[in-house]
């Protein structure tokens, strides 16, 4: 990065910041962490009234914010959401690639599509978000492309193939763009690695498990998130995890596939056994909900001290446990690499 494009980088005041599904959760607490910087904003989602709510809180916060209701899954209306953008502010300096929906339950069991829209909105609505705003990008010569991505884009979960399927994606769509940008030096792609966040986004999954969902502690304050997404902008990068749960989560999948894969089956099949029953769902994949626009879901704001903390310890004891197991299948798997050698011998 040049000296000129540094000093750009760094000051966020007056920038143009264009997020996707800002209606609530990640996208809403971005929002108004990019207010506080002075930023210009660009709000996008398919809730108008929850957009025109969180414009105001924005404006509040002494940001210059405007409101463009948009299905990131129709490419037209990407495109318009970036013309829309350059006329607001001259440029695009940040977009953030951020709507997604959540899908659980048994593949077979789960309509296709079902899966058809999770990875339409998850993968193609970024993909559309990339197409519509890399051409204003190469026009200025810079640009930075944030996406929020998961720690799904890393490691697979079972009873959520289409989930896994678009998060993967944007992982390879995310490298093959970095590829074509090579003569770009100053258009940044930045891909983010969040573990569970505390927001609404879980109650409003597609649900054909049968059984009530709730996010695995350490469940994190999706302000967090939003922090990063700001030092980003400043200080750009390929990619960034956002917590010490993602972090290991990849790890332990980069070292241990096959067992990650079956200890994360486990979990979750345990979980379903004993979680309450609920009726099936398509939660807000054909329909934006109608509740839950806040930034925070409940997970931890609801529960008290001594829950929380049950939690964590709860947590951390899964965690040693998966760790201990992944440690004991390396030292198995070495034994059976030295004996295979032996026989060889």
């Amino acid at each position: 990065m040049n000296k000129r494009t540094l000093a750009i980088a760094k000051e966020i005041k007056d920038k143009t910041v264009v997020i996707t599904g800002a209606s609530s959760g990640a996208g809403r607490a971005a929002a108004l962490e990019f207010a506080r910087h002075g930023a210009k904003l660009v709000l996008a989602a398919r809730r108008e009234d929850a957009l025109a709510e969180l414009v105001h809180e924005c404006r509040e916060a002494g940001a210059v914010a405007i409101a463009v209701p948009t299905d990131v899954t129709d490419d037209e209306a990407m495109k318009q959401l970036a013309v829309t953008a350059v006329n607001f502010n001259g440029r695009i300096d940040v977009w953030i690639n951020n709507a997604g929906v959540l899908a659980a339950g048994e593949f077979t069991e789960t309509p296709v599509e079902v899966h058809d829209r999770v990875i339409q909105v998850n993968l193609m609505g970024y993909l559309h978000g990339a197409h519509a705003v890399l051409p204003y990008f190469k026009r200025q010569s810079y640009g930075i492309l944030i996406n929020n991505i998961s720690v799904g884009g890393w490691l697979p979960v079972p009873y959520g193939v289409g989930y896994s399927a678009s998060k993967f994606g944007l992982r390879g769509m995310s490298e093959a763009l970095r590829g074509e940008l090579i003569e770009y030096p100053n258009i940044f792609l930045c891909d983010l690695f969040p573990a569970f966040l505390d927001t609404p986004g879980i109650q409003h999954a597609a649900n054909y498990t049968g059984r009530i969902l709730k996010p695995a502690p350490p469940v994190y304050n999706p302000q967090r998130l939003a922090r990063k997404m700001v030092s980003l902008v400043k200080y750009p990068k390929k990619a960034a995890t956002v917590d010490s749960t993602a972090a290991f989560l990849k790890l332990a999948h980069a070292l241990f596939p096959a067992l990650t894969r079956s200890i994360a089956q486990k979990v979750i099949k345990a979980y379903l056994k004993n979680a309450d029953p609920i009726p099936s769902t398509d939660g807000n994949l054909f329909e934006p909900a109608k509740f839950g626009t806040s930034i925070h879901g409940g997970w931890n704001t609801t529960a008290d001290y001594e829950q929380r903390k049950k939690a964590i310890i709860k947590s951390v004891a899964i965690t040693g446990v998966a760790l201990g197991l992944l440690l004991f299948g390396g030292q198995k798997m070495v034994k059976k690499s030295k004996a295979k050698i032996n026989n060889r011998a």
